[in-house]
């Protein structure tokens, strides 16, 4: 589909800038609330001037634990809604926090957008590239604010080493490494199955193409399915993708290159447990993304990490003993500064709060959560078709590569969360039976 003709198709549905969150107490929505959605729900509860409103949860047996967090902070249960629209159409509802499975995340981010509401959204923002880059158009013709979920943006002992880096003490700098190097469990093999009871699976598939339920596509694997998830490189790599990005000072690559693939786990999964890709930048700087999920042991002592390069020096970013921190080393290679802080992650919800209040920017302002989830899917695209990609930024398209420039995009089931704009041609609908 052509780009300009994607824009303008779902710029018809966009309605009017809406004006500024009050100013006193922040009223929010938090869809999906298993795992990240629990946190995320204990974290805001603990912050005084919001009030969550809703959870909008498709499976019943999940909700008590978040409940829970809410209870625990001292705050009032809200609301339990199976449908997110409905409290997307409540006007008291400032922002919509959304911690769904990938395959929802642009979706029901733009919903929320076109319903006036501003969004936390958690990594990886989008499924493909395409409806990154429509959730980005959608946010600022809208008006919406969208914090992404790197949370490192707002760590404060992440921010002393980026600035750190930034401020030349490394010398020149012109490459990074980021890595995702843990122990991940083989899933097994499973037969689809009927879904459990509580569970409304035609809503949780959504505008994702039809798949039979399945324990090994569901709660937390369906981050190793193509059809929900982006792998760990989407899971985990997000992360340290966006701060080795940051450092380096880059945006778009020119080309990606490298190998990825399933070489371990002899189970249900579909995306890699190993990449090696190197992307390539204009002025020269590289990064390069390492990932290894089936060892159990650290990379210089940090399971998932950042390393810069410069030519007076070298930093790591990560975790020792389960606290953030950073370590300077010298040309000689001998340790220089080592910086620790317990690194909360609550400061990134507070920076969201915050500019709901002000309209400024937030710290993970969607386009550079989009730049660096791009990153991402060229990593899955290489993995997908064996190949290294070039990367048009103007267009974010891989010209001359037809098979490539296919999974910059995705199929959708006609289904109400299908974003405006997107192709569904050729998904196989479900049957109702």
């Amino acid at each position: 589909m052509n780009r300009r003709y994607f824009f303008q198709s779902a710029a018809a549905g966009f309605g009017a800038t809406f004006g500024a969150a009050p100013n006193d107490r922040i009223r929010i929505a938090i869809v999906g609330v298993r795992g990240r959605g629990r946190a995320l729900a204990g974290g805001f509860a603990r912050l005084p001037e919001v009030d969550i409103a809703y959870f909008a949860e498709v499976d019943a047996n999940v909700v008590k634990p978040a409940l829970d967090a809410v209870a625990k902070a001292g705050r009032k249960p809200p609301a339990v809604v199976a449908d997110m629209r409905r409290a997307f159409d409540d006007p008291n509802v400032d922002a919509v926090v959304i911690a769904t499975p990938d395959h929802w995340h642009a979706p029901a981010a733009i919903l929320a957008c076109l319903a006036g509401k501003d969004v936390y959204l958690e990594k990886p923002c989008s499924h493909n590239i395409q409806e990154g880059r429509l959730l980005v158009e959608t946010a600022r013709r809208s008006g919406r604010i969208i914090q992404h979920g790197t949370q490192g943006r707002s760590r404060e002992i992440t921010r002393q080493a980026i600035a750190y880096v930034h401020s030349g003490k490394l010398g020149k700098v012109l490459m990074a490494k980021a890595w995702n190097v843990q122990l991940r469990r083989d899933i097994g093999r499973k037969p689809d199955s009927a879904p459990p009871e509580g569970l409304d699976y035609d809503a949780w598939v959504g505008p994702a193409p039809w798949l039979p339920f399945n324990e090994n596509r569901f709660h937390y694997n369906w981050h190793w399915h193509w059809n929900f998830g982006t792998g760990d490189i989407g899971n985990d790599g997000a992360h340290q993708i966006d701060m080795a990005r940051w450092a380096l000072q880059v945006d778009y690559p020119l080309e990606a290159a490298g190998m990825a693939g399933k070489i371990f786990f002899q189970d249900d999964q579909q995306t890699p447990d190993t990449m090696t890709i190197a992307y390539r930048y204009p002025g020269g700087k590289m990064l390069l993304f390492e990932m290894r999920i089936w060892n159990p042991y650290a990379m210089e002592g940090i399971e998932n990490g950042v390393a810069v390069y410069g030519s007076e020096g070298m930093i790591h970013i990560g975790k020792w003993d389960r606290q953030w921190g950073y370590k300077v080393f010298d040309r000689r290679g001998k340790e220089a500064v080592f910086e620790q802080s317990a690194g909360e992650d609550e400061g990134h919800l507070k920076n969201f709060v915050e500019c709901l209040k002000t309209r400024r920017k937030p710290n993970a302002d969607i386009e550079t959560g989009h730049v660096s989830v791009v990153h991402c899917h060229l990593g899955n695209i290489i993995a997908r078709t064996g190949r290294s990609v070039r990367f048009d930024a103007a267009t974010e398209t891989i010209p001359g590569d037809a098979e490539a420039a296919k999974l910059t995009g995705r199929q959708y089931r006609k289904h109400w969360g299908t974003p405006p704009g997107v192709s569904i041609a050729g998904v196989a609908e479900r049957k109702a039976d």
